[in-house]
């Protein structure tokens, strides 16, 4: 583009390892002598270095289509200023091929199928100083082959006119392009030319005996400019206005051959609108009462669970409160007869004290043996006794 233009362009050196393809587009007020040109130039930055080149084509696509919107947005207007209007449409693509000298890659094939119906489409054979002048023949013949037979339809230099037909033949025979770019200028024999030195020679760019470039500028900036222009609006843009305008229900006649309404289809296609708006309202409303209906569902299995939870404890609890009551009573049951033995040995021993005080005159053979009786008897009274003292002292004091 430097070349092309005879200026050096602002530009910055893009990777190659970008996710996925963008469009830079930067616009420049250009100048020679008292033409002025207003050139914007979109760089496809990332296109082809991805390992899926499968959706590659698809921001292009869409950047051409985001300007055809704008222009027929501003066609639309009440008020529409379309002299003032700066026209971003894409008016020329200059789509650059390897020369690897074989065939076409699938990635190209499929992006300019495309952008045919989109896009004045000027294939390039770049850095063609890289083969050979027969390599290079057979490489032009090749691609024209693919093109044609994959149905790619390239911008062709118009013929109807007179004034162009003879150099407009000569060039469409000379595609693709084959192009070699350069801002160093060297000498050549007695004068200064733009152009690539290498060892064995240079490759002079506008040597039309070197490479396509003179061919090229003259066909892009001098003589069929103008022609682009009005293929892009007559041909890609008014393609692109009558889908536009059928997606929104607009027709020139209806099948009766009879003229249409404005209002009519404005009307038809509002009712569509609200009936549709309608239909995914109600979709919306019945999702929403299925999804309150599984959430209500889910929060009654949650609080069945809780409860069956709840009585099991509860059984639980009651049946640990019954064993506690019965451990209960048993040890009242206890205490109550350990009462009663120790009310019965107080007594007995109570009655054997009194017996021993009130026969103190008997014979010594009785009163050995009472005493031998009454020994024995409180013997086995203060055994009960000592009992019953030690179990109900604590263990430190046993």
């Amino acid at each position: 583009m430097n070349t092309l233009f005879n200026t050096t362009f602002e530009s910055e050196e893009a990777s190659h390892y970008h996710n996925d393809v963008h469009l830079r587009p930067r616009t420049y007020d250009l100048q020679e002598s008292n033409v002025n040109l207003k050139l914007t130039i979109v760089d496809t930055v990332g296109f082809g270095d991805q390992i899926n080149k499968e959706e590659s084509y698809k921001p292009i696509v869409d950047y051409i289509d985001t300007q055809f919107e704008n222009y027929l947005q501003e066609e639309l207007k009440i008020k529409r200023s379309l002299f003032n209007y700066h026209d971003s449409r894409i008016h020329a693509c200059l789509y650059f091929i390897a020369p690897t000298g074989h065939s076409l890659k699938s990635l190209d094939l499929v992006t300019m199928k495309k952008l045919d119906s989109k896009v004045n489409i000027i294939p390039i054979i770049a850095k063609s100083d890289t083969i050979s002048k027969s390599e290079l023949h057979k490489f032009k013949i090749k691609i024209m082959s693919e093109l044609v037979s994959n149905g790619v339809q390239i911008y062709q230099f118009p013929i109807e006119d007179e004034a162009v037909t003879e150099i407009n033949s000569s060039m469409n025979a000379h595609l693709p392009f084959a192009v070699v770019g350069s801002l160093e200028e060297v000498k050549v024999g007695n004068k200064m030319a733009r152009a690539r030195l290498y060892p064995w020679g240079s490759v002079q760019v506008e040597n039309e005996s070197h490479c396509d470039f003179v061919k090229l500028r003259e066909m892009l900036l001098r003589v069929n400019m103008e022609d682009l222009r009005e293929q892009t609006h007559a041909r890609h843009y008014e393609l692109y206005r009558r889908c536009k305008l059928e997606e929104m229900g607009f027709k020139d006649t209806d099948p009766d051959s009879q003229p249409f309404s404005l209002q009519e289809t404005y009307e038809a296609k509002r009712k569509e609108f609200l009936g549709e708006l309608q239909h995914k309202e109600e979709e919306m409303r019945q999702m929403f009462v299925n999804k309150v209906k599984e959430t209500e569902a889910e929060l009654k299995e949650k609080e069945r669970e809780l409860h069956e939870r709840f009585e099991q404890l509860k059984r639980m609890h009651q049946e640990e409160k019954r064993n506690l009551e019965e451990k209960r009573r048993d040890l009242e049951e206890e205490m109550n007869a350990f009462n009663r033995r120790k009310v019965a040995a107080e007594t007995l021993m109570g009655q054997a004290l009194q017996g021993c005080s009130q026969q103190p005159f008997k014979k010594d053979k009785d009163k050995k043996k009472l005493t031998c009786q009454t020994a024995s008897q409180a013997g086995a009274l203060l055994f009960t006794y000592d009992w019953y003292c030690r179990c109900s002292r604590p263990m430190s004091h046993r």
